[in-house]
């Protein structure tokens, strides 16, 4: 019995990838001295080079490492750190370890989530926004920080939220 390979219609989100992007990640993986056990190593790569790991990519690298595409889903879904869908123009990380937790992150990503009509790990829908609870950054002394792009907030309290998210409104 012969399987037939039926791919999905791509969604909204997905955008034609440009060439040199693949060039780039071909040439990476080609610089492997062996593929085996380097899946993760490749993937950390390709999300360097694209923003995230659309079906596209991780097609491409099943591809090119000469492994099964459920096997790269597998990866990518299975860790955090991995997206498959496109970030929103801004980001939006709050620290949710320890420090920050007792100091109040909680409150400021239910919060954000009801400001951004999104839950932790989504993005708006008119991609602008993406939020997300990270683990500990290494402030605890500023707990709870917000991270907006490059910036970094400490002692963030929820009044002050507004304010901050005006400075990335169109």
């Amino acid at each position: 019995m012969s399987e037939k390979l039926v791919l999905q219609p791509k969604n909204d989100m997905e955008k034609d990838l440009p060439k040199e992007k693949f060039d780039e990640l071909e040439a990476y993986i080609d610089s492997l001295e062996e593929s085996e056990g380097t899946l993760i190593q490749v993937l950390h790569k390709a999300q360097k080079i694209f923003g995230y790991l659309p079906r596209d990519v991780q097609l491409f690298i099943s591809r090119k490492m000469d492994i099964t595409g459920a096997r790269v889903y597998g990866v990518v879904s299975f860790y955090n750190y991995f997206n498959d869908k496109p970030p929103g123009e801004v980001t939006i990380n709050v620290c949710t370890g320890t420090a920050c937790f007792v100091k109040g992150a909680n409150e400021i990503i239910a919060y954000l989530e009801e400001k951004l009509e999104i839950a932790a790990g989504q993005t708006t829908e008119d991609g602008r926004f993406t939020l997300n609870g990270v683990r500990c950054v290494g402030a605890c002394g500023l707990a709870p920080v917000v991270i907006i792009g490059e910036k970094v907030y400490g002692r963030v309290k929820v009044e002050e939220l507004d304010d901050i998210l005006a400075k990335y409104e169109r």
